[in-house]
């Protein structure tokens, strides 16, 4: 696909399959703009490479009316916007409703308000995407963490409701992976078990995600529809 120069906006870009992502846009020549909560390592790579960084608290309406604003100065079109920005929490015997509360603002509230305040930039471009990184947990739901299971399912359902509004000037569409990197303190225990989960059996790193992403971008018959990334879990 040639480049846009229209900027295509990625939330939650400093560190892991966000960044990569970033970073693969900017070797296609597609100006970004990314989102960040924590100062990482990457960053400076990312201003490096020319990308334009904004800091933005999901966990409040409040800082996404702010980053909603900050878009919107650096840029009057957008590409694509992608909802990479996600947080994992325990859910708190003492506190049942802080995480969820948390989880709902950052999976949720944060796309369904972006979507609507920056429709108007996308729609300067053509063509125009939204793409929401969910998570395969919610095919089968989480006896263990309820809470993100369910605002992820949320944002499944947000997929489906803007394919409708938005259609046929904005595709929107989401990706759903299972497993896709380790961390460092995860031992060889843990990882063989998390392995088997899948019909597949790696690790498969960013890069799938990547793959994912462009090909929503790219394909334009695409819209109301999350990509399965999981290995084939689903199968096993």
């Amino acid at each position: 696909m040639t480049p846009s120069i229209a900027p295509i906006l990625i939330t939650g870009a400093s560190q892991r399959v966000g960044l990569h992502c970033a970073l693969r846009l900017l070797e296609d020549g597609q100006p970004v703009i990314i989102t960040y909560r924590s100062d990482r390592p990457g960053l400076q790579t990312l201003r490096d490479k020319g990308a334009t960084l904004l800091f933005a608290d999901l966990s409040s309406e409040a800082g996404i009316l702010a980053l909603i604003n900050a878009v919107k100065t650096h840029t009057d079109c957008l590409r694509a916007i992608v909802h990479n920005a996600s947080e994992w929490l325990e859910e708190s015997p003492d506190q049942p409703s802080a995480a969820f509360t948390r989880m709902f603002s950052v999976h949720m509230l944060a796309p369904y308000l972006i979507n609507l305040q920056c429709a108007e930039l996308l729609q300067r471009s053509n063509p125009a995407d939204i793409i929401h990184i969910s998570d395969d947990v919610t095919r089968k739901g989480s006896s263990k963490h309820i809470a993100y299971c369910a605002s992820k399912a949320g944002l499944d359902s947000l997929t489906l409701s803007f394919a409708a509004k938005y259609a046929p000037a904005i595709k929107v569409n989401g990706i759903a992976p299972a497993l896709l990197l380790f961390n460092p303190e995860d031992d060889a225990a843990y990882r063989a078990k998390a392995l088997a989960k899948s019909a597949l059996g790696i690790e498969p790193g960013s890069e799938v995600i990547y793959q994912s992403l462009r090909y929503l971008l790219d394909n334009p018959y695409v819209t109301g529809t999350t990509l399965t990334v999981n290995g084939g879990r689903h199968v096993k």
